[in-house]
């Protein structure tokens, strides 16, 4: 019987108070309320082409600004991911996905090495998306990345619409990491020739 992948992360800080429940090998429901209306869509497609079951509640100090809020939530998501695939052992490790919607198109690779490395390339031509700080994404990616220890690859081909770039890179990214943390029937402990993935 192989064993639940899930997990639990509770953070509180002075300036937010995150929680994430993750089930990888989930239905792709989602529950997410962040104050940030525009996060909690992208972390729902997320949820949705990963195939996770996502819950996500945080109250932050959106009186300041999004950015703590938005930081720590890919904080939170990221040590989700690290605690519910443990060791890694018969995951693929590797994901990568080239995902088009409409003008633009989004490739990104990712790696659960164990190891944080994190490279993107993917300017907005806008600001903001709405009320949201574009910005924010690549931060939060950055925040996933650091706490996830994987290395993580985001390149912009091209796009126009800054809507339309934000949820290609998030569809993107969730199929790439649906890929990653599928089970390998052909893979018989940690795929590293190391015989780690780090934690």
């Amino acid at each position: 019987m192989e064993m639940s992948r899930s997990a639990y992360i509770d953070r509180k800080t002075a300036e937010t108070h995150v929680r994430v429940t993750l089930e990888v090998d989930g239905t792709g429901e989602a529950h997410v309320q962040t104050g940030v209306g525009f996060l909690d869509h992208m972390l729902t497609l997320l949820a949705r082409h990963a195939v996770i079951d996502l819950t996500i509640s945080a109250q932050g100090d959106l009186e300041v600004d999004q950015h703590h809020t938005v930081e720590d939530i890919g904080i939170c998501l990221g040590q989700a991911v690290r605690q519910a695939l443990a060791d890694k052992a018969g995951i693929r490790r590797y994901g990568h996905f080239t995902l088009p919607m409409e003008e633009t198109l989004v490739t990104t690779a990712l790696d659960l090495s164990g190891r944080a490395y994190f490279v993107w390339s993917a300017p907005f031509p806008t600001a903001t998306i709405g009320q949201f700080d574009a910005q924010l994404i690549e931060d939060f990616w950055q925040a996933f990345s650091a706490n996830a220890l994987c290395n993580l690859h985001v390149q912009l081909v091209y796009g126009r619409n800054s809507h339309h770039i934000a949820e290609a890179i998030f569809k993107s990214l969730a199929r790439t990491l649906r890929m990653a943390v599928e089970r390998d029937p052909r893979m018989t402990g940690v795929p590293s020739t190391k015989g780690t993935l780090g934690t």
